[in-house]
C-alpha cells in the first residue's frame, strides 16, 4: 500500500518548526526597542541611534531601523540574547543596511559578542567572536569584512569581498557551519564561499595542528606497544632465579589476558600488533581547531565609525536553519526592495522638476534685474 504523500507546504512549515532562531529584530513595535538595545556609555562622544525608516522607503513600518543620526562618531550598540553554542551546527547570521547618505568613509557591518560583553562599556577594544559586513572608505576600500575570533586572535579571510556602494537597501548573509565550510551572500545570491581552513590566514595555526598531530602519532605508537605487553605473554618471562620448585610447585609464567573474541577467532584482516589497539584521538581537536564554534554567543550589536551619518540596520536575524533565514530574507527585504527603488525614482524626478523650476526663476529673475539695472543707468546718463 503506497504511503500518504506529504504536501510540500507541510514540509515546508516541518523546517521552519525545526529551526531554531536565536535572535530576530525588525522594529515593528515602536520605542520599545529601547528595552532590547543598550546604547554605550564608555565614551560620551558616541553618536546617537533613531529607529527610522529613512528619506524613502518599500514600506514606512517594516523598513524601520537603526538609523545613525551624527556625522563624523564612532558608534556603540547592542542587543542581548540567550546565551547558546553552535557547536556542531550551522549559524547563520543575516541583516540588511542601507546607506541612504551614499557611503563615502564609514562601517556598515555587525559584531557578535560573547555572552559576557559588558554592553555600557562597548568600545573598539571589546572582545567579538564574529564581525561581518561592508566598509566603505573612498576608492580603496568597498569590502565584506568576514573576521572570526580564534586562539585570542582575529582572522580575517584572505579573499576580498566586494560590497555594495549605492544608497539602497541590502541584505548580507553569513553561513558557518560544522564542516567548515562558509558562504557570503547579498540580496540572497552568493558571492563567495569556501573553506574556513583554507580562505582564512591560518599558516601558524597549520603549524600548530602538524606539531600535534605528530605527538600524537608519538603516543599512539607509544600506547601500542605498551598494549602488546599487557595483553599477551611476555617471551621474555622465564623462571625466577629465588624459585624452589620442590617447595613452590612447578613454574608457571604469567598469562596475560587476550583481547575477547567472538567465536574464538582473531579478527580479520588485522595485524596482532595493532588489533588491541583502539585510535588515541584529541579529544581537545574540534574544539581547538573548529573555527566557526563558538561556546557563548549571548550578544549582537555595532560599533563602528561613520563620517556621515544616516545608515539604516534593520532585519536582524541569528539562526541555525539556512533555508529559514532565506524566507526571512524574502518576507522583509525581498517585499520592500522593489517599492523603495520606486520611491526613489519618484523623488528623484520631484527633485529635478524642483531644481529646474528654480533655475528658469533665476534665469527670469536675472532677465528682469538685467532691464532694471539698463533703465536705472540709461537714466543716471541723461542726468549727466
Amino acid at each position: 500500500m503506497a504511503g500518504a504523500r506529504v504536501p510540500l507546504w507541510a514540509i515546508g512549515m516541518l523546517r521552519v518548526a525545526l529551526a531554531t532562531v536565536y535572535f530576530q529584530e525588525e522594529f515593528l513595535d515602536g520605542e520599545h526597542w529601547r528595552n532590547r538595545w543598550v546604547q554605550s556609555t564608555n565614551d560620551s562622544r558616541f553618536g546617537h541611534f533613531r529607529v527610522s525608516s529613512g528619506k524613502f522607503y518599500g514600506h514606512k513600518e517594516k523598513d524601520k531601523g537603526l538609523q545613525t543620526t551624527q556625522n563624523g562618531r564612532f558608534y556603540a550598540i547592542s542587543a542581548r540574547f540567550r546565551p547558546f553554542s553552535n557547536k556542531g551546527k550551522t549559524l547563520v547570521i543575516q541583516y540588511t543596511v542601507k546607506h541612504e547618505q551614499k557611503m563615502d568613509c564609514g562601517g556598515g557591518y555587525i559584531k557578535v559578542f560573547p555572552a559576557d560583553i559588558d554592553q555600557k562599556n562597548l568600545n573598539e577594544k571589546s572582545q567579538y567572536y564574529i564581525m561581518f559586513g561592508p566598509d566603505i572608505c573612498g576608492f580603496d576600500v568597498k569590502k565584506v569584512h568576514v573576521i572570526l575570533h580564534f586562539k585570542n586572535q582575529y582572522h580575517e579571510n584572505k579573499k576580498l569581498i566586494r560590497c555594495k556602494v549605492d544608497g539602497f537597501t541590502h541584505l548580507y548573509t553569513l553561513i558557518l557551519r560544522p564542516d567548515l565550510s562558509y558562504d557570503v551572500k547579498i540580496d540572497g545570491q552568493s558571492i563567495e564561499s569556501g573553506s574556513i581552513e583554507y580562505d582564512w590566514n591560518l599558516t601558524s595555526l597549520k603549524k600548530e595542528k602538524s606539531l600535534a598531530e605528530s605527538k600524537d602519532q608519538e603516543l599512539t605508537e607509544d600506547n601500542k606497544a605498551q598494549d602488546w605487553k599487557k595483553h599477551f605473554l611476555d617471551a621474555s618471562t622465564s623462571r625466577q632465579s629465588d624459585w624452589n620448585g620442590e617447595l613452590d610447585g612447578d613454574w608457571q609464567a604469567a598469562m596475560l589476558h587476550k583481547p575477547p573474541c567472538q567465536d574464538g577467532l582473531k579478527p580479520k584482516g588485522i595485524d596482532r600488533d595493532i588489533w588491541l589497539h583502539h585510535k588515541m584521538k584529541n579529544t581537545n581537536y574540534l574544539t581547538q581547531y573548529d573555527l566557526s564554534e563558538f561556546e557563548d554567543i549571548g550578544a549582537i550589536g555595532l560599533e563602528l565609525w561613520q563620517v556621515r551619518s544616516g545608515t539604516i540596520f534593520d532585519n536582524f536575524l541569528i539562526t541555525d536553519d539556512e533555508e529559514y533565514a532565506d524566507n526571512f530574507g524574502k518576507a522583509t527585504w525581498g517585499e520592500t526592495k522593489g517599492p523603495e527603488r520606486e520611491m526613489d525614482a519618484i523623488q528623484a524626478k520631484e527633485e529635478m522638476k524642483k531644481a529646474r523650476e528654480e533655475e528658469e526663476e533665476e534665469l527670469q529673475s536675472g532677465q528682469s534685474n538685467g532691464h532694471e539695472n539698463y533703465f536705472n543707468r540709461f537714466h543716471k546718463r541723461n542726468e549727466l
